[in-house]
Order: structure tokens, then C-alpha cells, then sequence
């Protein structure tokens, strides 16, 4: 079936520096899982809370799925991520060690089944962002000249 790419945080590339990916499922309920696939999915105000034994989806807003009326969920509830103990273990320490955090950089679906790529990441300074903008505007204006 492949990956179909629901979700992105557009936002966090330009915040911060993204260092390493982490795939993960995402615990859901069934009214969740049909709104995910409808595309009724935010995650551009969402974080990922790690405990020692648990990662977290904290704020993601998965709109209400209209067909399921009384039984649907709670849009922003905490939602339980799906990952390895080795790999909860690792990305605990690099946030404690090196001052990391983690953020959700796209939401997509893999063979019928939700996925949150997760990453490691750096905060930027206002200069880095600045240095980016300039980049952009430099590569808009290569791309005029280039028209013409």
C-alpha cells in the first residue's frame, strides 16, 4: 500500500534543527482512526512527552468523526505512541544529556496503519532563522532571474 503522508509540521523545520527520526505508532479509538484518514488531523501545536517507560502525543487535534456520534473522542486527549524500550531509553537520555526535545514532524499512514514520525531536535537562535529567510529570498530571486 505504501505511505500516505496526512499530516506535516511545517513549522518545525524552521524552529528547530531536526537530528534524528524515530517511526511510531499511535495508539487510537476507532472514531480517531476514520477522522486521521478523512484528514481531519493538526499537529502543528503538538509535543511528545517522554516518561521513563511511555511516550506521549500531547495536543495533537484530531477533529470528532461526525458518523459516530456519543462514542466519539475527546479531540486534544493525550494519545499513547507505539515505540521500542530501546528506543523510548535512547531519545530519554538524549533529552536529558543534550538539552534535545521532541517534537511530531508528520503524520502519515502506512499499510492501513497510523504512524507519527517523531524527532530529535534543537532549538534555533533568531539568527539561524534569519540566515534561512535570507536563503529562501535568495533562492526566490535566483528562480526570477532564471524566468526571464
Amino acid at each position: 500500500m505504501g505511505k500516505k503522508i496526512i499530516a506535516t509540521n511545517r513549522k518545525a523545520r524552521f524552529e528547530y534543527f531536526l537530528l534524528e527520526d524515530f517511526e511510531a505508532g499511535i495508539s487510537l479509538k476507532g472514531s480517531e482512526i476514520k477522522s486521521i484518514r478523512a484528514g481531519q488531523i493538526s499537529i502543528a501545536e503538538a509535543y511528545i512527552q517522554i516518561d521513563e517507560n511511555q511516550a506521549w502525543l500531547i495536543n495533537a487535534h484530531i477533529a470528532p468523526y461526525d458518523p459516530a456520534s456519543r462514542e466519539n473522542h475527546d479531540p486534544k486527549r493525550k494519545r499513547q505512541l507505539l515505540l521500542h524500550r530501546k528506543e523510548i531509553w535512547q531519545i530519554w537520555q538524549s533529552i536529558r544529556s543534550k538539552g534535545l526535545t521532541v517534537i511530531p514532524t508528520e503524520i502519515y499512514l502506512k499499510d492501513g496503519r497510523a504512524k507519527v514520525n517523531i524527532s530529535l531536535a534543537k532549538g534555533k537562535k533568531l539568527y539561524d532563522k534569519r540566515q534561512e529567510i535570507a536563503k529562501k529570498d535568495y533562492q526566490r530571486e535566483l528562480e526570477r532571474e532564471r524566468r526571464r
